[in-house]
């Protein structure tokens, strides 16, 4: 009797989880979801780029996927407000990420904390 119930209640606990994290597998509309997006996403960007920028891109996306995200959505932005005249080529790609590369580029500072020591030529220690 006491096995059952720790067994149900494990079972509970793991469907709580899953619930909590999001698991994909347990919602297959959630998933049917962002698999329609990834669609939705992947037929603007073939519409969009020709086939040297979007193997650059695809590329990119091995390397770096948060940057290639965002060149992504920068360019079905700009495809949704109709300020693409054609497709973009790859030299095309290449300005837009360097602009992007420049949006979200992070600029380290350094800055030294000098203690100031009171120790003066004046006075010998013995």
């Amino acid at each position: 009797m006491a096995d059952e119930e720790l067994e149900a209640l494990r079972q509970q606990r793991l469907a709580e989880l899953q619930a909590k994290h999001g698991d994909p597998s347990s919602d297959p509309s959630q998933q049917e979801a962002k698999q329609r997006e990834a669609e939705i996403r992947n037929t603007i960007l073939a519409q969009v780029l020709d086939q040297a920028a979007r193997a650059r891109l695809s590329n990119l996306a091995l390397v770096k996927p948060d940057k290639a995200k965002a060149v992504e959505n920068y360019l079905i932005q700009m495809a949704r407000f109709g300020q693409l005249a054609g497709k973009v080529s790859e030299q095309g790609l290449i300005e837009i990420l360097e602009k992007v590369s420049q949006q979200t580029e992070k600029k380290t500072t350094v800055k030294f904390n000098r203690r100031k020591v009171l120790d003066s030529d004046e006075e010998e220690d013995y």
